[in-house]
């Protein structure tokens, strides 16, 4: 599978290798034989090895040519024997073995290194042309007048030579042919025509890829080639006429081995003959020429040109695609123009069917697209006959289609930048602001790449495998909020305890030591953070997401920090749920701005700034993006959700039965994922043995989801105020013929002792997922296990995904979405335990399950519940004590071990405790401890449990029927009591306790104190 993705994600990160092809053969090292004097003209007069490196870099070349100088031909033939070339450059003048002898002797040995001959002043052609018959191992001249651009021009010449034929082949490159046979003018126009091409590729590929990709791109550029005379032209214009895009020619030149007054003219008229649809330049130096050049259908550039290079760029703009594309009439007069690929797909729905047969029949389209670097689309394009459609129509309607699909196809994977005209499709991640995606969006942005390079999709019959509409607001945006709105002194003022003037305070280090400090209550600081204003372009870009976008909406934290390995900030940050569908649209604007805001401010509440402070980071080196992302779902009786959401994760904590760590565990439910990531009652599997039980039918029954979470549509008048506002809690029992149970509940037959499918009978509703897990109705097990295998394969480690699923009953296409990953932090590492060598008598704790790694020797204090009081129906009076407790022993910076019933960090108050992070920050280790009464199931798949492996704290899970695991509570209770409160016991002690976890076995310890 690691090589599948390797290949797989590399042919889709660099575009389906269309222009890795490309270009194969490139000049490496090249061999100067010059004499030292020529050498250093070269270098010292143009600075030559400077201009070169900058040319390639502002071109977007790959590596600068090395370039080796040598001084006479006998020394070029010495290096040629020790060291590889890919060309030769030779002087006239180089010692005893001439230019040419050096040729010949190189072309004997090697006879595909090319050999070009360099000229220092015009008084040398006079010589070439006397020794005509010494030239045969030479393959070109050309003459040096003072500018090093001669150099480019020869290097790619030789490149273009060397790939033309291959890259027409694979690549529909385009080729443009020059002849000419005055080496002085050549000399001098070829440098001019390759830059002239090259700035206008660079300028067309500049804004819109990474400077890898725009390097891979400049090799879509047009081929040119040299040649000298009429009958090579016309060899080389029958062996690349399906690439042909120009003729640049002189009037006068060689045609069948004479001097031909009207070769050029001749040459037009037989490109004209052949019905070739190509762009025609005549050059000459006689301005008598103009005019037949127009009878030649050709435009005319006069050689001796004050404005040369003017004129060479505005033919190159008009021709050959770089400029806009400017759609004509039959008539030729301009009716529209488009300057991008966007901008073409809107007119080709606009402009007369006339000037669409006109620009077709020409390949006018194909060529811009080539130019502009989409060779994709031009391929599917170029081969089309006009005669192939029964009418003009469909020739629009087949270029609209082409069109769309290749630029969803394209954009499918990728990062884009928000474009008015490009919001609607899912499967995209468009970019609001600059900035960092931030690391929700970071992993978003892989997770979306990776699948659309695996075409996941193909494995699975009637599930589609996708992204819900995705747009992120880069970071960029929230510095200026907090910079342009005065956040962090707002902030301050409010703080008690800073007794300083922020007048004094200038740099921004004081001020990241203030803020360090904040005592503001939350709901202070969420009010700071409603009053500033976004800016105006993001709310523009908002308004029109909107006014295309009614679907509900999620507003989700992606914090720089968030989702990483070490620190995940797992529920840290704020969630909003929006309806979205309010009549109003400012209306809906508002609510979309408020939730962006109270996501900023999550990063200044209590529960963030402790869990930063805990972590040893800042609340300066945090920055929040934000994702704005369709929520998964259909609507039922004004309730909106999705049949099922979960999460799933590579490694299981706590397998059972059969099952091994790398077999994995999702849990779901139905509606919102709210009651998944918090811990509430839902269903657990094993993904890749679906039909293995990890519980009991009993379990099943007791510990069945009774309610679910779903966005309230029929109440988009009520006021954001708080995370969450937009979801209603709903009774299962109350809502279960809406017609979204039919495959995820059954019923309990009580009488025959056994669960129904389906809950069309009487009895209480138990959601077990058995038409799903058991009779495979959506291969959602399969689907979750590729999917985790694919992502711990290309992340590297083991990891986890949020995800929802939308059933569709009548048309059963159903859709997989993935929401987020993260990767998980697994320790493996030993801390030596020795099991041969423990006594029971001498240990606190032993788990054969235990979350973790290392040794821990220095917990002196206990927390623990006391089971006299406890009652699970108080467990929020129990968070205070514990709260209380923690704040203690974190002033005294003293680490405990904490000991309760139920799930800790669960948001349903009768499965346990809902602590948040903060309220428990200096725990080293929390035990979940299972009474005779109250049995549940370890809180894996939380954000609370995903928090706790990242900071390495102790987890463990002693059930009440345990096997070999056990806690010796009652020790603990014979100790003397620091504290004691209502529900919770504070236990200190002189001597440590020593904790070890070993992560390799899952074995873990906790030795009492002696």
């Amino acid at each position: 599978m690691e090589k599948e993705i390797n290949k797989n994600f590399n042919q889709f990160k660099f575009n389906s290798n269309k222009f890795i092809d490309l270009m194969q053969i490139k000049v490496h090292n090249i061999l100067l034989v010059s004499t030292f004097y020529d050498a250093f003209i070269f270098e010292e007069d143009g600075l030559f090895s400077e201009q070169m490196y900058r040319e390639y870099d502002q071109l977007f070349f790959s590596q600068v040519p090395r370039i080796t100088n040598v001084s006479t031909g006998k020394e070029a033939l010495e290096m040629l024997e020790e060291r590889d070339f890919d060309l030769v450059i030779t002087m006239l003048r180089i010692g005893e073995v001439t230019s040419y002898k050096l040729a010949e002797k190189i072309k004997l040995k090697k006879p595909d290194i090319p050999v070009l001959l360099l000229l220092n002043n015009d008084s040398d052609i006079e010589i070439i042309n006397r020794d005509e018959n010494e030239m045969g191992f030479i393959d070109d001249v050309f003459i040096w007048s003072g500018d090093n651009n001669i150099f480019l021009a020869m290097i790619k010449y030789i490149e273009d030579l060397q790939n033309v034929e291959k890259d027409t082949e694979s690549g529909l490159v385009h080729v443009i042919l020059l002849v000419e046979d005055s080496v002085h003018y050549y000399s001098r126009f070829l440098p001019i025509l390759y830059k002239e091409i090259m700035r206008q590729s660079q300028r067309l590929i500049s804004a819109e890829l990474t400077p890898l990709n725009r390097r891979r791109r400049m090799r879509t550029r047009p081929k040119v080639l040299l040649v000298h005379n009429y009958n090579d032209a016309l060899q080389m214009i029958e062996r690349f006429k399906e690439n042909l895009i120009c003729v640049i020619s002189d009037v006068k030149y060689p045609k069948d081995g004479t001097i031909d007054g009207r070769a050029g003219l001749k040459l037009m008229k037989k490109i004209n003959e052949e019905e070739l649809n190509v762009a025609k330049l005549l050059q000459s130096t006689n301005l008598d020429n103009a005019p037949m050049a127009v009878k030649a259908e050709a435009e005319f550039l006069y050689k001796n040109s004050q404005t040369l290079l003017k004129d060479l760029r505005k033919f190159i703009l008009n021709n050959l695609g770089f400029g806009d594309l400017i759609l004509r009439n039959i008539s030729g007069k301009e009716i529209a123009r488009a300057a991008n690929m966007l901008e073409f797909e809107n007119l080709i729905s606009k402009v007369p069917v006339d000037s669409i047969l006109y620009h077709g029949g020409r390949n006018h389209f194909s060529s811009w697209l080539i130019a502009h670097g989409e060779i994709q689309i031009a391929k599917s394009i170029r081969p089309i006959k006009i005669e192939s459609f029964p009418d003009p129509e469909s020739l629009r309607k087949y270029l609209k289609t082409v069109l769309e699909e290749i630029r969803l196809k394209k954009n499918r994977g990728r990062v884009i930048d928000f474009d008015k005209n490009n919001i609607d499709p899912e499967g995209q991640i468009i970019r609001l602001c600059d900035g960092s995606l931030g690391g929700k969006g970071r992993g978003l942005a892989f997770l979306n790449s990776l699948l659309n390079s695996l075409d996941i999709n193909v494995k699975f019959e009637n599930m589609n495998i996708k992204m819900p509409k995705t747009f992120i607001i880069g970071t960029d945006e929230y510095d200026d909020f907090i910079k342009n709105n005065n956040i962090k002194e707002a902030v301050l003022e409010l703080s008690e305890d800073i007794n300083i003037k922020l007048g004094d305070y200038h740099e921004d280090d004081d001020i990241v030591s203030l803020l360090q400090q904040i005592t503001a209550e939350d709901n202070q600081i969420e009010e700071i953070f409603f009053k500033g204003d976004l800016s105006t372009t993001l709310k523009t870009k908002l308004k029109i997401i909107l006014n295309v976008n009614t679907n509900p909406i999620a507003v989700r934290s992606s914090g720089l920090l968030e989702d990483s390995q070490s620190q995940p900030f797992a529920g840290i940050y704020s969630t909003f749920m929006l309806p979205n569908n309010h009549a109003d649209i400012n209306v809906r604007l508002k609510k979309l701005t408020s939730a962006i805001k109270l996501v900023f401010a999550s990063v200044f509440m209590k529960n963030a700034r402790d869990y930063i402070s805990n972590i040893n980071y800042k609340l300066e080196e945090e920055k929040m993006a934000v994702i704005i992302q369709n929520i998964v779902g259909s609507e039922f009786d004004g309730l909106y959700y999705p049949h099922i959401s979960g999460v799933a994760q590579s490694y299981n904590f706590y397998p059972t039965s059969k099952l091994k760590n790398s077999d994995g565990i999702a849990t779901i439910g139905v509606g919102m994922g709210k009651s998944v990531v918090e811990g509430e009652s839902n269903f657990i599997f094993c993904p890749k043995f679906p039909k293995q039980s990890i519980t009991t039918n009993d379990d099943v029954i007791k510990n069945t989801q009774k309610s679910i979470y779903a966005v309230d549509m029929l109440n988009d008048n009520k006021v954001l105020n708080k995370e969450f506002d937009g979801l209603q809690k709903v009774k299962i029992r109350t809502i279960k013929q809406n017609g979204s149970f039919e495959h995820l509940a059954s019923i309990w037959d009580f009488e025959n002792d056994k669960l129904q499918a389906g809950v069309n009978c009487k009895g209480p509703v138990i959601i077990d997922f058995a038409n799903i897990i058991k009779h495979n109705y959506i291969p959602l097990p399969d689907v979750i296990n590729n999917i985790l295998g694919i992502c711990k394969k290309a992340m590297g480690v083991p990891v986890e995904i949020e995800f929802a699923v939308k059933i569709n009953p009548k048309t059963k296409e159903h859709t997989f979405y993935l929401l987020q990953i993260r990767p998980l932090n697994v320790h493996m590492e030993a801390a030596n335990i020795n099991k041969e060598k423990l006594k029971k008598e001498d240990l606190l704790l032993y788990s054969e399950s235990g979350m973790g790694n290392g040794t821990f020797d220095s917990i002196k204090d206990i927390i623990v519940f006391d089971p006299e009081s406890f009652d699970n129906t108080r467990t929020i009076e129990m968070q205070k004590e514990i709260e209380q407790f923690n704040i203690k022993l974190k002033d005294k910076d003293k680490k405990y071990l904490l000991i309760g019933p139920g799930r800790w960090g669960t948001r349903d108050r009768f499965l346990g405790i809902p602590v948040k992070w903060s309220q428990i920050s200096n725990a080293k280790a929390i035990i979940e401890v299972g009474l005779k009464d109250f049995q549940i199931d370890a809180s894996q798949g939380t954000h609370f449990f995903h928090n706790l492996m990242s900071m390495n704290v102790g987890y463990f899970s002693i059930p009440y029927s345990a096997g070999n695991d056990f806690l010796d509570i009652d020790w603990i209770l014979e100790q003397q009591e620091a504290e004691k409160k209502k529900f919770f016991i504070h236990y200190e002690f002189a001597k440590p306790l020593v904790m070890k976890i070993d992560g390799k076995q899952q074995l873990a310890v906790i030795y009492k104190s002696r």
